[in-house]
């Protein structure tokens, strides 16, 4: 297994901490809206990722928590005037919702920064008695100067920074680089008693001190999130790891680069916003994973009408070839048995092994699916048929898209030997009409 480590920015061959496992931990939303498209990308490709480790053996302890605090959920529980958990509840039953409709929903753990807040604050007081936060009239924050090799995972050089910071002077702060690890609140949103007063954390600590509390260690295997969070969240959160363990959070940091709308970045300002629901109801959720898995994870993903197509497309291929699969084993009465060819699946694995190279993967299930259609053309050939078919359902599985090999009913039977009898006849306002029934049952395409 090889995966991009953003932290050396080269591809290295992994190394789990311990032997045949995988610790996990993906940054999760805010959830104070519904989720748009581009938040699904990395639900997406991190569920793909669990599927390979563990396709590959590994046992993958995967976590991905809830930020539940935050300035925007309080700012709509006030407009409507309820408690902030109302807003967070809804949006987290939001986002559930999306990573099942995609077939990603198999976390393990999904923690909220609500249900550790003890052990926040207990992580900056430490912070301060090491000497690496200060306070500052009720305020927190964290001394960026004393972490050596700051901005090594966003690859940031911190005299540029200074140089750079384009940050509203703050004379409470002892460097403008410096981040806020608790803030001092005044206003009437949710909030927590501390040694500083009452207040709220930054949104740095929180992903800290979640690993810690889930995975019982202090480095985890895989790091991940979406390319927007290297700088300045994840920077932050290694710089506070250094600070209290002096070494890394993860030893792999992974992130999956954006997406674009017919080639102009999504926002709110441009109201160009999709959401991610609205996607899975338009075109089904096997075009929508597939369509976020059509680019590379690190590369651009630029959605366009041709690459829905495109993707729409690809995957008519697979519906078609197995609807042909039912029919031929469904009415030979041929089950499928679990035995695969391992050549080609291997050959499938090898490429997503190399840092989820989908598109290689894909060019070998397209080549399977070739074979598939060969054997389907001839004669007494129902093991090599089944043999392959099991091929390609575990690479379908792997990829997390839902397809299989569907059971005739003796109904069904019945209606497609009145369709061939139909045809033989050339009875074809009756085959019309039998083709269209086997058509509504998914049998036809």
């Amino acid at each position: 297994m090889k995966l991009y480590n953003s932290k050396t920015n080269t591809i290295e061959v992994f190394k789990p901490i311990e032997e045949g496992k995988v610790s996990m931990y993906v940054c999760g939303p805010t959830v104070y809206n519904h989720p748009h498209i581009g938040n699904a990308r990395p639900i997406v490709v991190f569920d793909l990722l669990r599927r390979v480790l563990e396709a590959d053996g590994f046992d993958v302890h995967y976590v991905s928590n809830y930020t539940d605090v935050d300035d925007r959920i309080i700012r709509i529980a006030q407009e409507e005037k309820v408690d902030e958990s109302v807003i967070s509840k809804r949006f987290e039953k939001a986002y559930e919702s999306v990573r099942a409709a995609l077939f990603s929903d198999f976390v393990d753990a999904t923690p909220r920064v609500t249900e550790n807040m003890e052990q926040i604050i207990a992580f900056i007081e430490n912070l301060i008695g090491l000497g690496y936060a200060y306070e500052s009239n009720g305020d927190v924050y964290f001394r960026v100067n004393k972490v050596p090799d700051y901005g090594v995972i966003s690859s940031q050089n911190i005299e540029a920074l200074k140089v750079g910071a384009r940050i509203e002077a703050n004379l409470q702060k002892e460097s403008s680089l410096d981040f806020v690890l608790w803030k001092d609140t005044k206003d009437d949103g949710i909030k927590w008693d501390s040694p500083w007063g009452k207040g709220r954390p930054g949104w740095h600590t929180e992903c800290v001190v979640m690993i810690q509390d889930e995975f019982k260690m202090n480095t985890i295997d895989i790091h991940g999130g979406g390319q927007d969070l290297k700088f300045p969240h994840h920077e932050n959160e290694s710089a506070q790891s250094k600070a209290v363990h002096h070494h890394d959070l993860a030893n792999y940091w992974m992130h999956n680069a954006m997406l674009n709308l017919d080639g102009v970045k999504m926002s709110k300002s441009l109201g160009n916003v999709v959401w991610a629901k609205d996607y899975i109801k338009e075109f089904g959720a096997n075009v929508t994973r597939w369509l976020l898995l059509s680019t590379h994870y690190r590369m651009t993903l630029n959605i366009s009408e041709a690459v829905l197509e495109q993707v729409q497309n690809e995957l008519n291929k697979i519906d078609s070839v197995l609807k042909q699969v039912s029919v031929k084993l469904g009415m030979a009465d041929y089950k499928l048995g679990k035995d695969y060819d391992t050549e080609y699946f291997n050959l499938f694995m090898d490429a997503l092994k190399d840092d989820l190279n989908v598109a290689n993967a894909s060019k070998v299930m397209n080549d399977l699916i070739k074979h598939l259609n060969s054997s389907l053309r001839r004669k007494d050939n129902l093991k090599q048929i089944a043999f392959e078919t099991q091929t390609l359902i575990k690479m379908l599985d792997v990829l997390g898209l839902d397809y299989s090999v569907k059971i005739l009913s003796d109904s069904d039977k019945h209606t497609f030997n009145l369709w061939e009898k139909a045809k033989q006849h050339k009875d074809f306002d009756q085959a019309d009409v039998l083709r269209n029934d086997l058509v509504s049952k998914g049998l036809l395409s």
